[in-house]
C-alpha cells in the first residue's frame, strides 16, 4: 500500500464482485494458488453462514467461505481478494449479536474455526500465545490446566471465540473487576487488506514504543485488519467464588445498590442484575427457587480469599439492605454459586423459549444505572412489548432483551422503535449504544450520533489509510465516501 495515500477523502469503494465475473475469478485463483485450502462454494453451505445471531437483519449470501488453518493461508486469500477487488468478512464462531460476521452479497467470507489451536502458554511471563478460532471457554480450560486465569468471559463463553471477543473488544460476567478483552491482549499478529503481516505488541508488560497498534485493531471488527495470532495476559488462579443472591422491590432500588457499591469501593468479580420477567424465565427453566415476587435481582460474587472474600460481601448486604432489599441469600458452596452463575449466563437461552428475542446492549457511568433501568421500563411499556432485561451492572451494562412472539408482523417496527429510545437515552446519560457487542452493521447510523461527525471522520481516515479499497468488512460501523449500505 503506498505511504502517500490520501487520508482525509477516503476512495470509494467497489460494490462487492459488482465486476462480471470477478467473484468466480477469485474463486478460480484461490483453488489454483490454495488446492489444500478448504473452499465452500455451494449454496446450501454458503447460506449457513449468511447470518450471525443478530435477529432481524438483512444479510447477503457470501460469494464463497474459506476455512484456513495457516496465517500464510489467510495472507494469500487476502493478496487474492485485494488485487481481484472483492469484499472480504471475516467470522468467528457467529455468535455476535451486532451483525459485525453477517454475509455480504457477493463478498468472500474467511471464517477462523479451523485456526483454532493453542500455541503455546508461558507460564513463567503468563502469557498465551494462540489462534483465533479457540473456544473462550477452551482456552479457559487449557490454561488452567497450569494454574493460570484468563478474566475475559462473555455469557456466551462456551460458544464464542477468542477471534470473535478480540472483534468487539467482548466483556462478560468479570469486566466489574478484570475489564473487557482489550485489557487482556498484549499483542497481535494481523493480516492487513493487501496480504501484508504485521505483528503488534509482544509479551512485554510495559511497552510504549510508537502507536499503540494492538488496541486499535482490537474492537474494530475486521475493519482494518484480520487478526490470525493473539499473546494474551494471564494471571494466577484466584480462589473459589463466594456467591449472593439480593432480591428488591424495584427495579430502581435494585440500580441504586450498584450504585451505592460503586461509591462504596466494593470491586466484586460479579455484579449482574436480572429483572422478574428474566427471575421468571430463569427459574421456569432451571427451577431454582428464585424469589418470583421480586422487582429485580443482583447476583453479587466476590473471588477474594476467604476471610476477606466475606468481608466484602458482609459490605455488600449492607449496601443492599440500606437501599431495601427484601432478601439476602448466599451459595452453600462454590458448586452452588457456579449453578447460580450459570443460570445467569443462560438468561437469554431462558428468554428464547418464550419467543423471538432481540438483545440490545446499552453501557451508562454506574452512578447512572438507576436512571437507566427506570427509562427502560418508561419505554418498553409505551411501545407495549415484553422486555426482560439483565446485565452486567457492575460496569454499567445492560442489556434490556425485546421478547415478541415467533411470528409478530410489528416486531421489526417495534424494534427499531424501542432501540432508537434507549439509544439516545443512553447518550443522553452519558452512555453508549453498545458496551460490548460492538457498532457492527445493526447500530451504524448511530455512531456518529454518540461519537460526533469529527471523531467518526478520523476513524474513517484510519480505515482508508489501512484498507484504501474498501474490501474490509464493508459496511460494518460506518460506511466510506460512496458506499451503499450492504
Amino acid at each position: 500500500m503506498s505511504s502517500t495515500a490520501p487520508l482525509a477523502s477516503p476512495p470509494t469503494r467497489p460494490i462487492p464482485g459488482a465486476a462480471p465475473g470477478t467473484g468466480r475469478r477469485l474463486l478460480d485463483a484461490i483453488r489454483a494458488t490454495l488446492p489444500g485450502l478448504r473452499l465452500l462454494t455451494d449454496e446450501t453451505d454458503r447460506e449457513s453462514y449468511r447470518k450471525d445471531e443478530t435477529p432481524y437483519l438483512a444479510t447477503g449470501l457470501p460469494l464463497g467461505v474459506v476455512l484456513p488453518e495457516t496465517t500464510a493461508e489467510v495472507s494469500a486469500v487476502m493478496r487474492l481478494a485485494h488485487e481481484h477487488r472483492v469484499a472480504v468478512v471475516p467470522r468467528g464462531a457467529g455468535t455476535g449479536l451486532s451483525g459485525g460476521a453477517a454475509g455480504i452479497e457477493g463478498a468472500l467470507t474467511i471464517a477462523f474455526t479451523r485456526m483454532n489451536r493453542i500455541l503455546e502458554i508461558d507460564r513463567e511471563n503468563m502469557v498465551v500465545v494462540t489462534q483465533p478460532g479457540i473456544i473462550n471457554a477452551d482456552l479457559k480450560r487449557h490454561v488452567a490446566q497450569h494454574g493460570l486465569f484468563y478474566p475475559p468471559d462473555p455469557a456466551s463463553y462456551e460458544m464464542c471465540s477468542i477471534g470473535g471477543n478480540l472483534g468487539t473488544n467482548a466483556g462478560g460476567l468479570c469486566c466489574v473487576k478484570y475489564g473487557q478483552t482489550r485489557d487482556w491482549v498484549l499483542g497481535l499478529e494481523v493480516v492487513l487488506a493487501d496480504g501484508t503481516v504485521i505483528r503488534t505488541g509482544g509479551r512485554n508488560i510495559k511497552d510504549v514504543a510508537g502507536f499503540a497498534l494492538t488496541h486499535l485493531f482490537v474492537g474494530s471488527q475486521g475493519t482494518l485488519g484480520l487478526w490470525t495470532e493473539a499473546t494474551l495476559r494471564l494471571r494466577p488462579t484466584p480462589p473459589p467464588r463466594a456467591t449472593l443472591l439480593a432480591f428488591f422491590p424495584t427495579l430502581e432500588a435494585s440500580g441504586k445498590a450498584v450504585a451505592g457499591m460503586t461509591a462504596a469501593g466494593i470491586q466484586p468479580v460479579t455484579l449482574e442484575l436480572l429483572d422478574q420477567f428474566t427471575i421468571r424465565a430463569v427459574d421456569d427453566m432451571h427451577g431454582l427457587g428464585l424469589d418470583r415476587d421480586a422487582a429485580a435481582m443482583l447476583l453479587i460474587e466476590s473471588d477474594l480469599p476467604a476471610a476477606a472474600a466475606d468481608a466484602e460481601l458482609d459490605e455488600a448486604v449492607r449496601v443492599c439492605e440500606s437501599v431495601g432489599a427484601t432478601l439476602v441469600v448466599r451459595a452453600a458452596d462454590a458448586t452452588e454459586g457456579d449453578w447460580l452463575r450459570q443460570a445467569r449466563r443462560l438468561a437469554y437461552q431462558a428468554l428464547e423459549r418464550i419467543g423471538t428475542v432481540k438483545m440490545e446492549d446499552i453501557g451508562v457511568p454506574r452512578s447512572r444505572v438507576p436512571e437507566m433501568l427506570v427509562r427502560i421500563e418508561e419505554v418498553v411499556k409505551r411501545y407495549g412489548v415484553r422486555c426482560g432485561t439483565f446485565g452486567h451492572a457492575g460496569d454499567g451494562n445492560l442489556h434490556p432483551n425485546l421478547v415478541f412472539e415467533r411470528d409478530d408482523p410489528r416486531a421489526d417496527e417495534i424494534t427499531e422503535g424501542v432501540k432508537d429510545e434507549l439509544y439516545r437515552a443512553a447518550i443522553e446519560l452519558g452512555g453508549t449504544v453498545t458496551a460490548e457487542h460492538g457498532i457492527g452493521s445493526s447500530r451504524r447510523e448511530y455512531l456518529e450520533l454518540q461519537r460526533g461527525a469529527d471523531a467518526v471522520g478520523v476513524m474513517r481516515s484510519i480505515k482508508a489509510a489501512l484498507d484504501p479499497l474498501g474490501i474490509l468488512n464493508p459496511g460494518k460501523m460506518f460506511l466510506l465516501e460512496g458506499e451503499r449500505s450492504v
